[in-house]
């Protein structure tokens, strides 16, 4: 039998020190490269902390120096868009709130001239305005809803919502019961109108004040004062503070864009094939 010199010569001992020397060499190999991957993964991890901290910074340092125009992204996502939106904007003031129980100021005032002019001036009875047809679909129009003759400049007619809550409230106020004899003897506006139409009327527009209300609620507090010095009581305080919209902006801007008093009789277009024809009021 024939064998390695060298083998032969090595002694159990040697032999014993190369398998240990190799099985630790095998061992420092695997945890080499286990360290570096150990590594690897630390440095990767330090790497997206330190960039999303980075990205942190310069954003927090952004929106320190950034005086953008805040009104008009409060009133972008929280009102519908309209021409209105493009050409004025909604700005927010702060105003106090008269809130007071006995002390009337002038649309609390019963029936009679003075309270309806001062109603009248908001604007509760302007007529639609025009949106141009390029504003109608972000303007929540459909694209068969009633039009404009292309003869009289196209687009749609329309009606400013806020000022039709308005007319609702008025309506309601008419409709109390220390105001209705009079406006309903007057016989005008909504009093025009048989009492079977009137009453759905009134109710039509009290469901459509409890929905706005509801979804724009005000989640401010009302806090409470002491009247009465001498046997101090406690009573909610409802002279609170708000920030309104550019009512009077609105107002303006519907005013200036009323349509005509008195249109053409083919001042609409017609229905067209295809547009949608209700067969009863929806």
């Amino acid at each position: 039998m024939f064998c390695d010199k060298d083998s032969a010569l090595e002694s159990p001992n040697e032999s014993g020190e190369r398998l240990l020397a190799e099985e630790e060499g095998a061992l420092w190999t695997r945890n080499e490269a286990s360290s570096t991957l150990r590594y690897n993964g630390f440095a990767a991890g330090l790497l997206q902390t330190t960039a999303l901290l980075l990205f942190f910074l310069i954003g927090a340092l952004f929106g320190l120096q950034w005086r953008g125009d805040m009104d008009s992204l409060c009133g972008a996502h929280t009102s519908q868009y309209s021409t209105f939106s493009r050409e004025i904007g909604t700005k927010y003031n702060v105003k106090a709130f008269n809130g007071s129980l006995l002390k009337e100021n002038t649309f609390r005032l019963n029936a009679g001239p003075e309270v309806d002019a001062a109603w009248e001036s908001l604007g509760i009875n302007y007529r639609s305005v025009r949106i141009p047809s390029e504003d109608a679909e972000r303007s929540g129009l459909a694209a068969d809803q009633v039009k404009i003759s292309t003869k009289y400049g196209g687009g749609f007619p329309a009606n400013v919502e806020g000022l039709h809550h308005l007319h609702c409230l008025n309506l309601l106020r008419q409709s109390l019961f220390y105001n209705y004899d009079y406006y309903h003897a007057k016989g005008e506006g909504p009093f025009v109108n048989d009492d079977y139409i009137v009453r759905h009327h009134v109710s039509h527009c009290l469901d459509i004040i409890r929905q706005q209300l509801m979804c724009t609620v005000d989640t401010g507090v009302l806090g409470q004062i002491w009247i009465y010095p001498d046997s101090p009581e406690p009573y909610v305080d409802f002279n609170t503070r708000h920030r309104c919209k550019n009512f009077e902006d609105v107002r303006g801007w519907a005013e200036k864009n009323q349509l005509p008093l008195d249109p053409p009789s083919d001042f609409l277009q017609p229905p067209v094939e295809g547009d949608r024809i209700y067969n009863e009021m929806p």
